[in-house]
């Protein structure tokens, strides 16, 4: 069964947006894992307001490249598109 993990950064609307993601995956058959395990997909939910979400994101899709280079990173975020081509070079797409 493939496998997803979450990250969730910011505020409970985050919080609450990672739970609503989840269903979908789940519906769609996925197995939730931690994030400190292995996964075929890594979704990190954060918020770009401040310079530290922005690092501590860089931070998380890091980690999860080293994990599994070959899974997939969506990115779910509150963030500006200028910000969109700093993550670009991490191949994560942007839901």
């Amino acid at each position: 069964m493939p496998s997803v993990a979450f990250y969730t950064l910011g505020c409970k609307v985050n919080f609450y947006d990672t739970e609503a993601i989840w269903q979908y995956f789940k519906n769609d058959g996925y197995d939730q894992v931690d994030f400190e395990q292995t996964a075929d997909v890594y979704l990190i939910n954060t918020c770009h307001v401040t310079n530290t979400g922005d690092k501590k994101s860089r931070q998380m899709i890091r980690r999860a490249v080293r994990r599994n280079p070959e899974a997939s990173w969506p990115l779910r975020a509150a963030m500006p598109r200028l910000h969109q081509p700093r993550f670009w070079i991490f191949r994560v797409s942007t839901l």
